[in-house]
């Protein structure tokens, strides 16, 4: 069966994470973390590892990271939340999406550093920009085996969306899972 991975972005939320946790029942995604999020709620961080989900790097603070002045402000960005994430999981995480998708040779040399394998997207669901759960489903919907569908925990369309999402994927004979590093 053809493999296609779900990733969220940008929580953990304590508001929608659990729920997300329970519609993707024993489906496994990648969770990239916002350091500062995690830091605020490390018990769902700690909840997201033990449902077998892969935890990535999504930097501390969510800048753009080439408007960054210099290699040290790219550095603290992503080495305070692996730190945060390796602590709380007690693993290292061995994935990275810059956000926005914001990226450049400075970004590759950042996460070379830390041995980060840096994840983009085939499918965004445009989540992030208030679509309908239909539309987020729709655009999911659109990934071709082997392709990443950017979704995002905090947003209630895309609670909404997961269980069509993962039907409509079945039904294609797809298997929804975590990217792995290569």
């Amino acid at each position: 069966m053809d493999t296609v991975a779900l990733t969220f972005d940008d929580g953990p939320y304590p508001e929608t994470t659990p729920a997300l946790l329970a519609a993707l029942g024993g489906t496994r995604a990648t969770f990239f973390l916002w350091g500062e999020h995690a830091a605020a709620h490390p018990d769902l961080v700690r909840a997201i590892a033990a449902a077998g989900h892969a935890i990535g790097n999504h930097t501390w603070t969510h800048p753009h990271l080439t408007t960054l002045a210099d290699d040290a402000a790219r550095d603290q960005e992503v080495r305070r939340t692996q730190d945060l994430l390796t602590r709380l999981t007690g693993l290292r995480p061995a994935l990275f999406r810059p956000p926005y998708g914001d990226t450049d040779a400075a970004v590759a040399s950042t996460l070379a550093v830390h041995g980060l394998t840096e994840v983009l997207w085939s499918v965004d669901t445009r989540d992030w920009a208030g679509c309908t759960a239909d539309e987020i489903v729709a655009a999911a919907g659109q990934v071709q085996p082997g392709g990443v569908v950017l979704m995002h925990e905090g947003r209630p369309a895309t609670l909404d969306a997961v269980p069509r999402i993962l039907a409509a994927l079945a039904e294609r004979g797809l298997r929804p899972g975590p990217v792995t590093a290569s």
